[in-house]
């Protein structure tokens, strides 16, 4: 299996540099997917999609999707746990399920050979989930043990507290594995809840790459996802985004403080997104390359590792840096990060700067198509996001035609040092909240 993923990940990185045909399926059925044929090897990935995620949970219920999505390979139709984990390992077939607070993802991996079996042995995972109890108290106890160690860990804190404070009551300011209480008081009708809330037909985006065409993913679409449910995802509650600026600090004995920092960001469908994508390349995203790793871990050694990132979620957006420092030294780090957050607002990047960051997102582009798993992936976030067929062909274009005055207009409009929200877990010195 190894061989063959190696294999797919030679062909792809290569031919992401040629134009990808990606053809459009609608089955029998009138499910849509995207497919790229590439028959080398008699393997297939296949990716699905479902608008609606861990954020419908009602609030007393968080957790019930996170929950719901790890039971759904713990048994279904006429086999419990074990014999469904038999009949997996029987056919080499790989099944992930995930969750956000957004979307619920599958991931298949499958040899030709055995297509048929697995995709049926998936199809009874899907619509005849079992819940039974001892594998729901053993998910239970795994989900809790998780909790606790998260209850410990700093970086998670951080990330809790900014959570909260961004995200007020929405379901984006909770974890959206629950909590000890939510996920004590889960029942197997909570699982059956978000299992028919979130598994809905019209709520479904494609993918499939690798040994299947386009005459053969349809029927199987049919097949596979035909019987859910009819009906549109359910809509993440509105979030009027409202983050407050200052600085928070959560008192824990460790000898180095996390800060988590930012504030709102862009919508992935603005016009404006990739000048934005670009400067945060510049500012925090490029690693020991970024202006924050030079001027607070090269030039004045405050950190090992520093870096920004822009999040699109549904209903918010948001530009969110962390970084971990000594508790006396902490403090020097947040000074020189509002600094840089200024003056890059103020003055823009350089010619220069934007040339390397373009010619970095440029060439790394082709090292993200590391396998037929990760194509079917970045297929179906495109489906999802808006992107067209030829936004593979186009993206490195798009990135290169970003121009000097376009960049620094973004960087004046979306860098707020004013707006910035930092949450310190820690004992630090010479902080003061704010």
């Amino acid at each position: 299996m190894m061989r063959i993923l190696a294999i797919g990940a030679l062909l792809w990185a290569g031919a992401v540099q040629a134009d990808i045909s990606v053809k459009t399926v609608t089955s029998p059925g009138g499910l849509s997917a995207w497919v790229l044929e590439e028959p080398a090897i008699p393997f297939t990935a296949l990716n699905i999609m479902f608008s609606g995620g861990a954020a419908l949970d009602p609030p007393d219920k968080r957790g019930a999707a996170f929950m719901m999505t790890g039971l759904l390979d713990e048994g279904a139709g006429d086999l419990d746990s074990q014999a469904f984990a038999a009949a997996k390992e029987a056919l080499s077939a790989s099944f992930s399920f995930d969750v956000s607070d957004d979307t619920l993802s599958i991931s298949v991996r499958v040899l030709t050979e055995n297509r048929a079996e697995a995709l049926a042995l998936l199809k009874t995972a899907l619509m005849e989930p079992r819940f039974d109890p001892d594998a729901v108290e053993r998910v239970r106890q795994q989900v809790l043990s998780i909790l606790a160690s998260n209850a410990q860990d700093p970086t998670d804190i951080a990330q809790r507290v900014w959570a909260e404070q961004a995200f007020g009551d929405h379901a984006y300011g909770t974890d959206y594995q629950g909590t000890e209480s939510s996920v004590a008081a889960l029942t197997r009708a909570d699982f059956l809840a978000a299992h028919q809330n979130l598994l809905v037909r019209d709520a479904i985006s494609v993918s499939a790459v690798g040994d299947i065409t386009a005459e053969e993913l349809g029927p199987i679409l049919d097949d596979l996802l035909g019987e859910l449910p009819a009906g549109s995802a359910l809509e993440t509650a509105p979030l009027e985004l409202d983050i407050p600026a200052g600085l928070t600090v959560v008192d824990i004995p460790t000898p180095q403080s996390v800060a988590i920092f930012g504030h709102s960001g862009i919508d992935r469908a603005h016009p404006d997104y990739f000048a934005a994508f670009i400067l945060n390349t510049i500012l925090g995203g490029r690693g020991i390359e970024s202006r924050l790793t030079a001027e607070v871990r090269e030039k004045r050694g405050l950190t090992y590792g520093i870096s920004t990132v822009l999040i699109s979620k549904d209903q918010a957006d948001v530009m969110l840096g962390q970084v971990a420092s000594a508790n006396d030294r902490i403090g020097a780090a947040i000074e020189v990060i509002r600094d840089e957050w200024s003056k890059l607002a103020r003055d823009g990047v350089t010619a220069d700067e934007l040339h390397a960051a373009q010619t970095y997102l440029t060439g790394a582009y082709p090292l993200r198509f590391d396998g037929n798993s990760q194509i079917a992936r970045i297929l179906v976030g495109m489906q999802r996001q808006g992107l067209g067929l030829d936004y593979i062909n186009t993206r490195n274009a798009r990135i290169n035609a970003v121009t000097l005055p376009e960049i620094n207009r973004v960087a004046a409009q979306l860098l707020k040092p004013e707006a910035l929200n930092f949450v310190v877990v820690g004992q630090p010195t010479g902080l003061t909240e704010e």
